[in-house]
């Protein structure tokens, strides 16, 4: 196994995804949130996810998900997580009950007492995934929005993590080497506009976490 892992989220394309499956990425997020510009329905989910080698792991992303929609996009049996984004510990542990699926929560950064949130999670959460915390009314992810790594200094961590936010082919070496991740999570940084992933910026992406 690679010392990083690597999760390509957002992606919509079969292109797209055999790109981040051909060049090492250990997850792929697909978005299951209706605002969002990469949003998925669940029958495309299933579709993209069938691609996808039993060595990747499959992330189904949620922003505090009716019970409908968990159903549909986790009733295929295809998703390997849950990652949620904006819902309480009782809410969250309510949709693992009901999905059966590994828990991923992420937590919104922006000081030291938001990265202290996630103790909050501790034996709920599967993985923490620390993420910029963005501007009110703004989508809680995918903004390319960073914060800073010097946050997580020291931090006892309740739960396996990974690092999110901001991340690019240009950065991601120097956020590994600052925080010492084991997983980073990426997707405005390998797109040429909101939604639109690129092969290439896809591998460049790759290729810059491998020489960590």
């Amino acid at each position: 196994m690679p010392r990083v892992q690597i999760k390509i989220c957002g992606l919509s394309t079969p292109a797209t995804l055999d790109a981040a499956v051909a060049g090492g990425a250990s997850h792929v997020g697909f978005v299951f949130y209706p605002p969002s510009p990469r949003v998925l329905a669940p029958e495309q989910a299933a579709a993209l996810a069938a691609r996808v080698p039993d060595r990747v792991s499959r992330v189904g992303v949620f922003v505090d998900p009716d019970d409908a929609l968990l159903d549909r996009a986790t009733g295929s049996g295809r998703l390997s997580a849950v990652q949620l984004h904006g819902v309480a510990p009782e809410r969250a542990a309510a949709v693992r009950a009901r999905s059966r699926l590994p828990l991923w929560i992420a937590i919104a950064v922006r000081t030291r007492a938001d990265v202290t949130e996630a103790h909050r999670w501790h034996g709920l959460a599967d993985r923490i995934i620390y993420d910029a915390k963005t501007p009110p009314g703004a989508l809680p992810g995918g903004m390319g929005m960073r914060f800073d790594w010097r946050l997580l200094d020291g931090v006892a961590h309740p739960a396996p993590w990974a690092l999110s936010g901001g991340l690019s082919p240009d950065n991601v070496f120097d956020a590994i080497t600052v925080t010492g991740a084991s997983m980073v999570d990426v997707s405005s940084g390998v797109e040429t506009a909101p939604g639109v992933k690129a092969v290439d910026k896809i591998a460049a992406f790759l290729q810059a976490v491998a020489r960590a």
